[in-house]
């Protein structure tokens, strides 16, 4: 009775969770030196900046060109007020250039071009970045540095700024930290995508759950012995694994793009389609094919996440595979916490009927409706 309410507890957790699909707020920051000065451009979503500065003027639920234009000060004032530079000791007064737009995966940014003027050498300074950090503490500033001064304008540092986190020191140690340090970074860039891409990983319990039974005479059986279901379980997630990590290398190295609104609408329908045929046999295929195929579209979703980050050409290879690796270490922290649960329960009647099938259903009813919502680019839960 313990495990059947530890795992329906899990179940409704995820599915809570599940709910936040979309990615979660992020604003991107690129630091170039130069001779007394730094160079900077950093995107804020404008969704970000209706919070922070208020741009909807007319409050149609559009946000114009006109509009943000309207508020460039406020923008400017806000932005700076949260963002500070220290080089030998004293402040580097920034001023905004250039105000533009660009789009990443989850929708429209402010594009602010922003110069630093520090009094001697920027070899070396301090960072100190609080945006949105009071009103969202799962806000992240990511943030790139790379060095013109040293001649190589692909040499490049890359950090991750999280809310309570002091102000960082930025300089020729960090342009030239090694390999190790760039892998450590993304391995842990890529395990927190997967368990905020809460799209993903419902897809990938859409297929673990039905993987300790077996499909007779149209209905569910439990697996007889173990080794069947570990194999089942290997197949499905190497299978993923694979599929995924092939796109995603095409998509980054830019050899196969995809629009955004088309790879997030598929990626809900493979969750409604696995999620029915769990359900009621709707694909003659086994479930490691089904995981291949889809595999396959979930990894321009991952790739999207990596174009977001604009990362300079040599540290490309190093920050995809960490990321890649990242991807595949949250996967497994799924599968190590739901297949020994779901091994021991699958002779019960409480985990084919509430377990795969109860499941399974919410699965397909939330899918769905990100479906509607990124087809029609409408909202009907808020996510």
């Amino acid at each position: 009775m313990r495990l059947r309410t530890t795992v329906l507890g899990l179940l409704l957790l995820f599915t809570a969770q599940a709910a936040q699909a979309h990615k979660p707020s992020d604003s991107y920051l690129t630091i170039t030196s130069g001779e007394s000065q730094l160079q900077a451009q950093w995107d804020i979503s404008l969704k970000d900046l209706e919070t922070l500065v208020g741009l909807d003027t007319n409050h149609n639920g559009e946000i114009t060109w006109g509009e943000l234009k309207a508020q460039r000060d406020a923008v400017a004032a806000h932005a700076l007020a949260h963002l500070a530079i220290k080089a030998n000791g004293k402040t580097c007064p920034g001023a905004l250039q250039k105000l533009r737009v660009d789009h990443h995966s989850d929708g429209a940014y402010a594009v602010l071009d922003i110069t630093f003027a520090c009094p001697g050498d920027t070899t070396q300074f301090e960072l100190d970045y609080s945006l949105l950090f009071e009103r969202d503490p799962t806000h992240r500033g990511l943030v790139q540095f790379r060095n013109a001064k040293a001649g190589n304008a692909e040499s490049s540092a890359f950090f991750v700024i999280k809310p309570g986190q002091p102000p960082i020191i930025i300089g020729e140690a960090d342009d030239t930290r090694s390999a190790w340090q760039t892998l450590q970074v993304f391995v842990v860039e890529g395990v927190w995508h997967i368990w905020q891409g809460f799209d993903h990983l419902l897809f990938l319990l859409t297929l673990l759950l039905p993987a300790v039974l077996v499909r007779v005479n149209r209905g569910w059986q439990p697996v007889a012995s173990f080794r069947p279901a570990f194999f089942d379980i290997f197949k499905i997630v190497t299978a993923f694994t694979v599929a995924h990590s092939i796109t995603l290398w095409l998509a980054v190295l830019g050899y196969v793009s995809l629009p955004s609104r088309l790879v997030e609408s598929l990626i809900a329908l493979s969750i409604v389609i696995t999620a029915l045929n769990n359900l009621k046999p709707l694909l003659p295929l086994s479930l490691w094919v089904v995981a291949f195929g889809f595999g396959l579209i979930h990894g321009f979703g991952f790739a999207s996440v990596l174009g977001d980050l604009g990362l300079a050409p040599g540290a490309l290879a190093v920050s995809l595979f960490g990321f890649n690796l990242g991807v595949e270490l949250g996967q497994l922290a799924l599968v190590v916490l739901l297949f020994p649960l779901a091994y021991l329960l699958r002779t019960t009647v409480f985990y084919r009927w509430v377990v795969l099938g109860g499941g399974s259903l919410l699965a397909a009813l939330l899918a769905g409706i990100w479906l509607y919502e990124r087809v029609f680019n409408q909202i009907i839960i808020g996510i």
